[in-house]
């Protein structure tokens, strides 16, 4: 199943960033992949979080204390 999860990222950087970017050099190369890669990872949404972005589920979710850190429990 790993293999799919790569080759469905790999098709979207290459259709969305590759194939419509010319790189003028590695720096500009490294500046526009690590943009890419921000959207892609915090502002797109997504169909498993219930299509909101990755980083609005993430603010949207409580911390679970771990029992083993609790005092009390001890």
């Amino acid at each position: 199943m790993q293999n799919g999860f790569c080759e469905s990222f790999n098709g979207r950087m290459r259709d969305e960033l590759l194939n419509e970017s010319l790189f003028f050099g590695l720096d500009h190369a490294r500046i526009r992949i690590s943009a890419w890669a921000d959207d892609y990872n915090q502002l797109r949404p997504h169909w498993a979080l219930g299509y909101i972005p990755p980083a609005a589920y993430a603010a949207n979710l409580t911390p679970r204390r771990n029992p083993a850190q609790n005092p009390t429990r001890l």
